[in-house]
């Protein structure tokens, strides 16, 4: 029997299926014998791609963060245009796969989109005028707010049942129990009052010599 044309297996079909099956059952479901029943082969071919498993969550993170848009970077625009944007893009490609966010928590470490990813928004803001500690500090604070915002739901911390939260306990929570219904509205807003009120209370103590905003 001659040699199948393409190769059973590759980097990006391993981790495609790695990243699906995160999403569908979180990382706890992710193992070596689960991963290769789903690409039906052989455990140890998975080695001959990624030595260990925490190098296969790399590549399936980095292939997450290689979806943040942070063009708007480097384009001359306003440092609050370029945050902005970064923080919404790096925001919808974290909630499209929040399961991975616990271990992209754990920073860029070699992970070559989230070092580009780290380094045009550190860049960014050093190239507006901030000076690069508190470059730091604000790339920091975003990436706790955006990671935050992606793995919970304030809206589906509540549930559905009226009579949860009585008014003799709970006076304020009244229509608490409508939040749930209204989850996607909720979750999105509050990140976005969140994100402007940093991005806002960032250009009340920037630096004098930092350009002003164009609006």
């Amino acid at each position: 029997m001659g040699r199948p044309r393409k190769p059973l297996l590759s980097r990006a079909r391993i981790v495609s299926t790695a990243l699906e099956l995160i999403d569908a059952e979180g990382l706890p479901a992710l193992s070596t014998r689960r991963l290769a029943a789903e690409l039906g082969v052989s455990g140890p071919s998975l080695y001959n791609h990624f030595a260990t498993k925490n190098e296969l969550l790399d590549a399936v993170a980095d292939t997450v963060i290689a979806g943040v848009d942070v063009s708007a970077f480097g384009t001359g625009a306003d440092w609050r245009t370029g945050l902005l944007a970064w923080a919404r893009s790096y925001r919808a490609a974290l909630a499209a796969h929040p399961h991975i966010v616990p271990f992209l928590a754990r920073g860029p470490g070699r992970r070559p989109a989230g070092l580009k990813m780290a380094d045009a928004a550190f860049g960014g803001m050093v190239e507006a005028g901030w000076p690069p500690a508190q470059a730091t500090r604000i790339c920091a604070a975003v990436r706790y707010f955006v990671a935050g915002s992606a793995l919970a739901s304030f809206a589906r911390g509540f549930v559905d049942d009226p009579d949860a939260y009585d008014p003799a306990d709970y006076p304020h929570l009244g229509q608490a129990h409508l939040l749930a219904e209204h989850q996607r509205q909720v979750d999105e807003g509050a990140f976005e009052t969140g994100l402007r009120a940093l991005v806002d209370g960032l250009a009340l103590h920037r630096p004098a010599r930092v350009p002003p905003a164009d609006g």
